[in-house]
């Protein structure tokens, strides 16, 4: 019999508020610099949340989201507030 095996897919995992915030902390700390990390882990916690959602809160579209968020996405830091807000999360600074 051969096995079938599907791509991972973090956004299945992410079930509570506590699990998108301790895994976009992971990633905000892991990321090296460029970001790649931290956009992954939103469009992830977005889509686990509900883009739709996230859409409508936002006030973005749902396609311009999805592309903003992708590993290849750019999108403006008011995107990624907005985002963040949306989702009930905050940002925290701390030191080294």
């Amino acid at each position: 019999m051969k096995e079938e095996f599907k791509p991972f897919d973090a956004a299945e995992y992410l079930e509570t508020p506590e699990d998108m915030a301790g895994y976009l902390d992971a990633c905000l700390e892991e990321d090296n610099g460029d970001g790649v990390l931290i956009r992954k882990a939103l469009g992830n916690i977005a889509r686990a949340y509900g883009m739709s959602q996230i859409a409508r809160d936002t006030g973005l579209g749902r396609e311009s989201l999805y592309k903003a968020l992708s590993t290849d996405g750019n999108p403006e830091f008011a995107t990624i507030m907005k985002v963040i807000k949306a989702l009930g999360l905050k940002l925290h600074a701390s030191t080294a």
